[in-house]
């Protein structure tokens, strides 16, 4: 089970994540999860491109060393990427010491200020360590675009009614995701450029600035 929208009393239970970015203007963050892999990462780069949209992409440690040439179009095209762990794994489910190893391990090819844990799952002592090291970046807004029980429709129909300004957003370059992706992200690039938004990826002056403001 998942929520489509993060409610504000979890957003208010862990305050040192960011959940979303604080007094945007008209302003949408889009990221997305797991990749990069050939089949969908340079996919997803096009269409933002069609848009001028810039996004954050939380990069899999394991998958950046085998496609690194997609891994730098990221940054090469200014974009924003992020820390996913090396090979995704569920920190509910693993032991602290091998979670911040598998977390180190992918800092060594994915240089960057912010982490997302993998499912969103992460043990409160998990959190307050690594948040001496990175900004932990959640979100507001789960497409839903890896869960087979749902259309296409349905999935764009909740990421347009979940979405405000200062929302992040996840979608997923993964195989598993694809075929919906194909379908939503398009659309919601396009829904949201018609009524005036641009898509930003995400900075350390967004973060900093969250920090003095209450969800």
């Amino acid at each position: 089970m998942y929520l489509t929208k993060t409610p504000n009393f979890i957003q208010n239970l862990f305050p040192n994540y960011t959940w979303k970015v604080q007094d945007a203007r008209k302003e949408i963050f889009l990221t997305f999860d797991d990749g990069p892999i050939p089949e969908v990462t340079p996919w997803v780069l096009e269409r933002l491109k069609e848009y001028n949209a810039k996004a954050s992409f939380f990069c899999v440690g394991e998958n950046v060393t085998k496609n690194p040439d997609i891994f730098n179009q990221l940054s090469t095209e200014g974009h924003t990427i992020g820390n996913h762990t090396f090979n995704h794994l569920n920190g509910w489910s693993t032991e602290n010491r091998s979670y911040f190893h598998n977390i180190r391990k992918c800092a060594t090819v994915v240089d960057s200020p912010f982490f997302r844990p993998p499912y969103g799952r992460i043990k409160p002592k998990q959190g307050q360590f690594l948040s001496r090291h990175y900004d932990i970046i959640m979100w507001d807004v789960l497409s839903g675009d890896f869960d087979p029980k749902i259309s296409a429709s349905e999935c764009y129909n909740k990421v347009i009614r979940s979405t405000k300004n200062g929302s992040i957003v996840v979608f997923h370059d993964s195989l598993k995701a694809f075929e919906k992706l194909q379908v939503v992200l398009p659309k919601v690039l396009q829904f949201f450029s018609k009524r005036g938004y641009t898509f930003s990826a995400l900075k350390e002056h967004h973060i900093y600035a969250n920090k003095y403001q209450t969800v």
